[in-house]
C-alpha cells in the first residue's frame, strides 16, 4: 500500500450535520489502521470553530483560504439546506478549495453547496431523496439521480443522506487502496460495503400529494380497504360510475399513469407495510392483493432493485409470522 499521505479537507459550517462529518472521517481513520495514510483536516470559511446541527461545537484546524491543495475535498450536509440559501462565503470557500482539489465530494444536502458554485452544472449528482426534487429545480443544468446512494461523475462525487456518506467514503477508499481494504473497513465498522437497491427503499409510501379528483381519491380508499378486490379498468369505472375512457383520461392527465399501474403502486406500498410488520413475503403479497409472491418480487425489483426478502431483512421491525 502506498505510504504517500492523502489529504482530506472537510469543509464544515454552522448547522452542519454531525454524522455527515464523522461518518466518512471514521471510514478514513479505519483505513489508516490498515495501512492507509489519510490526513484529515477540518476547515471553516474563517478558521473559527462551528456549531453542528445538534448543538455540539466542532473545533477546526484552519480556514479554507490557508489550506494547501487537498487530494479530497468533502462538503457535508446540514439541516439548514435547502431551506436557506447557501451563503456567499461558503460558496466561495468551496469553489476555491474545489479548484485546488484532486476530487470533490458531498454528503446529503452538501450537494446544494456544490450547486451554488456551479460545480453540478452538466454533471450527474444525487442527494437525499426528500430534497432531490428541490436540487433538480434549483440547479436545472445538473442531472439529478434521486434513487442513487452515491454518484460519481469524473472527479465529482455526491451521495444521499447521512449514512450514504459512509458508503461514499468506502468507495473512495476502494478507489485509492482496492476492494480488500474497503471490505475490511466495512467489516470493522459493521456496515454494508455495497447496499442492494437505491434510496427508494428508505422512502415513505405514497409520497405524492393526494389526487385532486374525487374519483381518483376514491380509488385509493377502495384499494386500501380491500387490496385483493377486483380493480380492473371496467370494475373501477363501474364502482366509480364513470366511463372507462373518462377514468383512463383522469389517470393520464392528473397522475401520468394508468389505472392498473396506480392500483399496483398502492398494493406495493401496502405490501411494504406488511413486511415492516413482520409478515412473510408470501403472506404480504397475498394480503396486499398480488396474485403471487413472484408478482410482488417483480414489482420490488423494478421499483427498488431489491427483493422483498432483502427489504424485510433490512427494515422489518416485528417478528415474522408463519404463512398459513
Amino acid at each position: 500500500m502506498s505510504s504517500t499521505p492523502h489529504r482530506v479537507a472537510i469543509l464544515v459550517y454552522d448547522g452542519v450535520k454531525l454524522l455527515d462529518v464523522v461518518g466518512p472521517a471514521e471510514v478514513f481513520g479505519e483505513a489508516n489502521v490498515l495501512g492507509a495514510d489519510y490526513r484529515i483536516t477540518l476547515l471553516s470559511t474563517t478558521g473559527a470553530d462551528i456549531t453542528s446541527s445538534v448543538g455540539m461545537r466542532i473545533a477546526v484546524n484552519g480556514s479554507a483560504a490557508t489550506q494547501t491543495a487537498p487530494d479530497t475535498l468533502l462538503v457535508p450536509g446540514g439541516a439548514i439546506y435547502p431551506r436557506t440559501p447557501v451563503t456567499r462565503d461558503l460558496a466561495e470557500a468551496t469553489s476555491s478549495l474545489a479548484a485546488r482539489a484532486g476530487r470533490v465530494a458531498s454528503v446529503c444536502s452538501g450537494a446544494f453547496v456544490l450547486g451554488a458554485t456551479g460545480l453540478l452544472d452538466g454533471r450527474r449528482a444525487t442527494t437525499h431523496w426528500k430534497i432531490a426534487g428541490e436540487l433538480a429545480d434549483r440547479h436545472p443544468k445538473a442531472r439529478v439521480e434521486p434513487d442513487a446512494i452515491y454518484v460519481r461523475d469524473g472527479t465529482l462525487y455526491t451521495s444521499a443522506g447521512v449514512t450514504a456518506g459512509i458508503a461514499l467514503a468506502l468507495a473512495l477508499v476502494e478507489e485509492d487502496h482496492g476492494p480488500d481494504v474497503s471490505r475490511e473497513v466495512a467489516r470493522s465498522l459493521v456496515v454494508y460495503l455495497q447496499r442492494a437497491g437505491g434510496q427508494s427503499q428508505f422512502s415513505a409510501p405514497l409520497q405524492g400529494s393526494p389526487p385532486r379528483s374525487p374519483a381518483l381519491r376514491r380509488v385509493v380508499d377502495l384499494v386500501t380497504a380491500d387490496p385483493a378486490g377486483d380493480y380492473s379498468l371496467a370494475a373501477l369505472a363501474g364502482r366509480l360510475n364513470v366511463s372507462t375512457r373518462h377514468l383512463t383520461r383522469l389517470f393520464r392527465e392528473e397522475l401520468d399513469t394508468t389505472p392498473a399501474r396506480y392500483v399496483e403502486s398502492i398494493r406495493f406500498d401496502i405490501a411494504k407495510s406488511f413486511l415492516d410488520q413482520g409478515h412473510t413475503a408470501t403472506r404480504a403479497a397475498a394480503m396486499a392483493g398480488f396474485p403471487s409472491y413472484e408478482s410482488l418480487r417483480r414489482v420490488f425489483t423494478r421499483e427498488l432493485s431489491i427483493s422483498p426478502a432483502a427489504y424485510q431483512r433490512r427494515f422489518a421491525t416485528a417478528r415474522r409470522e408463519q404463512a398459513g
